[in-house]
Order: structure tokens, then C-alpha cells, then sequence
């Protein structure tokens, strides 16, 4: 009798840890996209007789929340790109947002997420533009601490970082995207 009990129990103390977990796959590929995000520079530089200091040391670690429907948000990056997504607490996202057209930020074209859904930290989803292309996102939502300098504490921002195919904005070639959360 105390063995079935045993087994019973079990499966339904370990059940609430399992619907918020990350799936191994994803886990990998949240650690990856995050790694994009991180970045250390420290450049010193001596032209006659002065010296230039150059610091700068971005860290990202991925943010999982046991309620997915708290990602949801407005969120926005550089050159005019920006989201907006629901997230229901099962882990499915709708969303939309504006981005500009390679090129210029002066023109903006528009799109809907489609089959979007979080594991973990990680968004995965498909944007459909308004002339029924499309393309593959994947994004992972994350806290990202900056510094200046060394003796920095650094200032920490959420938001979801994204990366993208090389495209040409204002001179500037983006590979990569950090949408801040701008509003819940």
C-alpha cells in the first residue's frame, strides 16, 4: 500500500515544476542567443603622450518567469523597431510590430506573429508582413547589464534579444536586435 502511494504522489509534486520548465533543446538554444548578447571591450590607446581608455562590458542572463504571461508587453529597439506581445499563461504569444525597411528608418512596413510561442526564456515564432512574406523569429527574453568602466555597477534593462538577417539601416549594418520593454 505505501508503495503505491509513493507513486501516486510523485508525478503529482513534480507536475507544477514541469509546465514552466524549459524543454533541453531550448535551453541550449536560449544559452546561444544570449552568448550573442554579451560582449567585452577595453581598448587603451597612447598617441603622443595621451592615453585613451576605452571600456565597455555588456552581460545578459536569460530570464525565465514561472508565468509566461508576464512577458507581455510593449517592447523597443534602436532605428524604430518595435513589438507588442500578449503571452498566455500556457505559453503561446500573439504579437505585432513595425520595423523599417532595409535602408532608411523613413519607411516602416508592419507584421503579425503567427505560431509564436515562449519555452523557457525563449520566443519562437513566425512574422507575416503585410504582402504575406515572411520570416522565422527567435528571441529570448533576458536582463542585460551594462558598464562603462570597471569600477561600474552598471545599469540592468529587460527585454527580448533578437537576432536577424544582416540588414542595412541608416548606414549601420544590424545583426542583431534588443527590444527593451518599454510599457506592460
Amino acid at each position: 500500500m505505501r508503495f503505491r502511494l509513493a507513486v501516486i504522489l510523485i508525478p503529482v509534486t513534480f507536475a507544477p515544476l514541469q509546465i514552466h520548465a524549459q524543454s533541453r533543446a531550448a535551453s541550449a538554444r536560449t544559452a546561444e542567443v544570449a552568448a550573442m548578447f554579451t560582449k567585452h571591450k577595453h581598448v587603451v590607446k597612447e598617441k603622443r603622450g595621451v592615453i585613451r581608455d576605452k571600456y565597455k562590458d555588456v552581460r545578459t542572463e536569460p530570464v525565465i518567469r514561472s508565468n509566461p504571461s508576464s512577458y507581455s508587453g510593449s517592447y523597443d529597439a534602436d532605428f524604430g523597431f518595435s513589438l507588442r506581445l500578449t503571452v498566455q499563461p500556457d505559453g503561446r504569444v500573439e504579437g505585432s510590430g513595425r520595423e523599417p525597411v532595409s535602408g532608411s528608418t523613413n519607411v516602416a512596413r508592419t507584421f503579425v506573429l503567427r505560431d509564436a510561442r515562449v519555452d523557457g526564456a525563449l520566443l519562437t515564432g513566425t512574422i507575416v508582413y503585410s504582402d504575406n512574406h515572411s520570416r522565422k523569429l527567435e528571441g529570448v527574453f533576458m536582463n542585460r547589464t551594462s558598464r562603462e568602466n570597471p569600477s561600474d555597477s552598471g545599469y540592468t534593462v529587460f527585454g527580448l534579444g533578437v537576432p536577424t538577417p544582416p540588414m542595412l539601416i541608416d548606414g549601420n549594418t544590424i545583426e542583431r536586435l534588443f527590444y527593451a520593454r518599454s510599457s506592460l
